[in-house]
Parts: C-alpha cells; structure tokens; sequence
C-alpha cells in the first residue's frame, strides 16, 4: 500500500506558486533579452567582416576537399585589410551607411 501511495503522489502534477510562476517567467524573458542582444551584436560583427569570413570559410571548404585554396586566402587577406582601414575611419549619424556597405 505504500509503494501505491508513494507511486501516486509522484504522478500528481506540481503545483507552482503565484510567485514562483513570476519568478519562472522573468527569467525567461531576461534570457530572451540576453539572446536578442547577442544575435543583434552578431549580426552586427558579421555585417562588418562579412566578407572576410565568407572568403575564409570558402577556402577551408576548398582545403577540407583537396583543393588549393589560395585565391580564397587572398581574398580573406583582402577583406581584412579593407575592414581593417574601414574601421579607423570616423562615422556618425550622418555616414553610418558608408561604413556598414563597404564590408558587403
């Protein structure tokens, strides 16, 4: 009979408070909050060297196939280097989109 009751009161669904539901739901939304500023700041650092990870993820697929992957290196290098000088140049409200296209 014992092993029933204890069986039994293991089924019976939880009961949250008021407060721990609250607790629950904040916690959630601080983590929605946390990831939404992440994603922004990703989308963001890939905006800036967009095309120097596309080229260097091009020739690691080149070198993982067998293939020689200079062109894309050089690419990368060329990338870089433009990100590089786009980076030390001032911009504010009124040229902000001449930095975020130059990447492309």
């Amino acid at each position: 009979m014992s092993k029933n009751h204890a069986l039994s009161h293991s089924v019976r669904p939880q009961r949250y408070s008021k407060a721990a539901r609250y607790a629950r739901g904040q916690g959630m939304t601080e983590y929605i909050v946390v990831l939404a500023l992440v994603v922004v700041a990703a989308i963001g650092v890939y905006s800036f060297f967009g095309k120097t990870v596309r080229t260097q993820m091009a020739g690691v697929a080149k070198e993982i196939s067998g293939q020689p992957a200079d062109q894309q290196i050089r690419q990368a290098e060329q990338a870089a280097n433009t990100a590089s000088s786009t980076a030390n140049q001032n911009y504010g409200l009124g040229n902000y989109d001449e930095g975020t296209h130059s990447g492309n």
